[in-house]
């Protein structure tokens, strides 16, 4: 029996179990997650249930589990800070509130369909986001790790670290040290069974309830455990600029993250998804998390995976998954206040190495060196000054590297003719009007779509050449031009006809015309030098320079 979106009941077994243990790794993750963001445990646990339900309910992903994720996280931390920091009264509020705007972002993205421009992002800012989240979290949870309390930026957690390293609080930093043991080392066998973060969670835990009963390690404390009830947005007026521009950077990077995990669902799925729907479901989850309290989420690429290789095939293992981890909580959320920091900091780094591109770094020494700049950009923007700073900051020098190489490539099909041996083939025809000029021809033939980068080299290109006396332009290979090229034909033109050269356009397709006929460009020449073949233009050419002879 199928409803919608791929949810049917017909591998109900493989969802249930796959959506199990997607919880159960989902779990010490959202509470991490919570702690990290500075919203406690409990945001995180809301956004994994209320994500997680929503966006398997409403998205196009069939096996994605979606909930808080390492890259939201780091973003929801910032916020946290900034607004509780500007207004204390209201900034807890007003950071979910946020959470809604962003869900609204995406839903508009994926009516928009802003999805196909994301999907166009290189992968060297992709990696240079990712890494720069990744050691974001690490450079925080270091100091934790060692028993120090949380810096407050990431400036003052790189400060503090040669003190935490040299003086760490001992018994903080053997569970904690454990705990990252366990999340890196875990035999294989075991993980089948029990994943690293459950493991790490219970044995850290169970470790410092038994070595350390009496120590003063930091715990999560008391927690209340229970869902609130769902709250109004609270906006303030003075920050709605920036309110939107948070927003803004957590629908961006929530399309990347679930995007990049709709694509691996899709790859050991063997399933297709629908980019603009799971925007719109991502949307929807994120609004309903932020009313309740939670913070954001995306799709989350580990606990997709393990979902499909325990059977989750369809929507249903999502929203399994979101029930079992609201049950968990209800039958053990008060042995959540127990955990140790140090458990979560060495959960968080673990999570955190994984964002990180070590593949891209390997391969460093072979990589070209514009996406070397570009991801190292991005990295470093990304931990220093901002996310939507890295994010702009990145697409606009691929954009600028792509279009100089597009430029390269398509000067190198522009061809400046004086001899028939410059260029072939010519039919034997046009060779012989060349031949007969000796040079007083020049034939400019330009190939493949004219754009602004290569515009002003084309200008520089034909002035270089002297001594000819008619300029024939062939745009017979050029199938679209935009304004700057269009201006870039009228300094050709422009130039030649203050030379007192002859000047001849040919070849040029009905929307080139009108292109140029809009911006008053082809009255600026004689009706009867514009030709549909290049032999006709080179004929005149020929016939006025015997004329002047």
């Amino acid at each position: 029996m199928k409803l919608f979106n791929g949810l049917h009941f017909n591998n109900l077994k493989g969802d249930f179990t796959g959506g199990l243990a997607a919880a159960v790794v989902a779990l010490p993750l959202a509470i991490a997650f919570g702690v990290f963001s500075g919203a406690g445990p409990m945001s995180g646990i809301i956004a994994a249930v209320f994500v997680g339900f929503f966006a398997s309910l409403t998205g196009s992903t069939a096996s994605q589990i979606s909930g808080p994720t390492g890259p939201m996280t780091v973003l929801m931390m910032l916020i946290f800070m900034q607004y509780t920091t500007v207004d204390p009264l209201h900034g807890i509020a007003i950071s979910f509130t946020v959470v809604m705007l962003g869900g609204v972002f995406l839903i508009l993205f994926g009516v928009f369909k802003i999805s196909q421009y994301i999907n166009m992002i290189p992968h060297s800012v992709i990696s240079g986001l990712m890494s720069g989240l990744g050691l974001t979290i690490i450079l925080l949870q270091l100091g934790p790790l060692l028993g120090h309390a949380s810096a407050d930026s990431l400036w003052q957690s790189i400060l503090q670290l040669p003190g935490a390293i040299a003086h760490p609080a001992t018994e903080t930093a053997i569970i904690g040290i454990l705990a990252l043991v366990l999340m890196y080392l875990q035999p294989k066998s075991i993980g089948k069974y029990i994943p690293s973060p459950l493991t790490t969670l219970l044995i850290g835990t169970t470790s410092y309830l038994l070595l350390f009963p009496d120590s003063m390690i930091k715990t999560i404390g008391e927690t209340a455990i229970n869902l609130p009830l769902p709250q109004w947005p609270v906006v303030n007026t003075d920050l709605l600029l920036d309110m939107l521009k948070s927003a803004l950077a957590l629908a961006i990077l929530g399309t990347i993250d679930t995007l990049m995990t709709s694509l691996v669902a899709d790859n050991i799925s063997r399933d297709r998804h629908d980019s603009d729907r799971e925007l719109i479901g991502q949307g929807i989850a994120n609004i309903a998390s932020g009313a309740f309290s939670g913070i954001a989420g995306a799709g989350a690429s580990m606990r997709t995976v393990i979902n499909v290789r325990h059977g989750g095939q369809t929507a249903l293992s999502g929203i399994f998954h979101s029930l079992i981890v609201l049950l968990l909580v209800l039958l053990f959320g008060q042995f959540i206040e127990l955990v140790p920091h140090a458990v979560l900091a060495a959960i968080l780094i673990k999570v955190a190495s994984d964002l990180v591109d070590w593949d891209y770094m390997k391969r460093l020494h072979k990589a070209p060196k514009p996406a070397i700049i570009i991801m190292f950009s991005v990295l470093l923007l990304t931990l220093f000054v901002d996310l939507m700073i890295a994010i702009g900051t990145g697409i606009t020098l691929a954009s600028l590297m792509f279009m100089k190489r597009m430029s390269d490539l398509q000067l190198e099909k522009t061809s400046t003719i004086t001899h028939p041996e410059d260029e072939h083939p010519l039919s034997s025809a046009e060779s012989q009007y060349l031949q007969q000029a000796q040079g007083r021809i020049l034939l400019f033939h330009v190939s493949g779509p004219m754009s602004f980068g290569a515009a002003k080299s084309m200008v520089k290109r034909v002035s270089s050449v002297d001594n000819y006396e008619a300029l024939v332009l062939d745009l017979s290979d050029v199938p679209i031009i935009d304004f700057s090229s269009s201006v870039a034909i009228e300094d050709i033109i422009l130039d030649a006809q203050e030379a007192g050269h002859h000047i001849f356009i040919c070849g040029a397709s009905e929307s080139i015309k009108q292109t140029l006929s809009r911006q008053g460009i082809i009255e600026l020449l004689l009706q009867d030098h514009q030709y549909e073949s290049r032999l006709d233009a080179l004929k005149h050419a020929s016939d006025l320079l015997n004329q002047a002879q």
